[in-house]
């Protein structure tokens, strides 16, 4: 029995389909940092910029913080005690609080930085 040549099965091949249901040519941002593009480039300058931000910011309250100081006991000169009480108490405690708030905000940049290079 010959078959006619109408009734042959044919198959019909395609590109694979996606189920992530990204386009082919989505590249991840972490594929950009690590090929080096200028997006992945970008990526990266952002992150430095934001590190950047609140290490200025941490600076400059420091700055205002500690600068005025030798004017404020130039000005008090008989104050020795109100010196080291303001040198041993006073500044230390600003100092913490300002290191923890750096912390977290380098932190949460970070966090937020691997969450856009993770695709999250």
């Amino acid at each position: 029995m010959a078959q006619d040549p109408a009734e042959r099965r044919v198959v019909v091949t395609g590109p694979p389909r996606r189920t992530g249901g990204r386009a082919s040519g989505y590249y991840r941002p972490r594929t950009e940092i690590d090929e080096q593009t200028t997006l992945g480039h970008t990526y990266v300058r952002s992150l430095m910029r934001s590190q950047l931000r609140a290490g200025l910011t941490v600076f400059a309250v420091l700055a205002l913080l500690v600068l005025p100081l030798p004017l404020l006991f130039a000005v008090l000169p008989d104050a020795r005690r109100l010196e080291w009480a303001v040198l041993g108490f006073g500044v230390y405690g600003p100092f913490v609080l300002l290191a923890r708030w750096y912390v977290r905000r380098a932190e949460g940049n970070e966090r937020d930085f691997v969450r856009l290079v993770e695709d999250r």
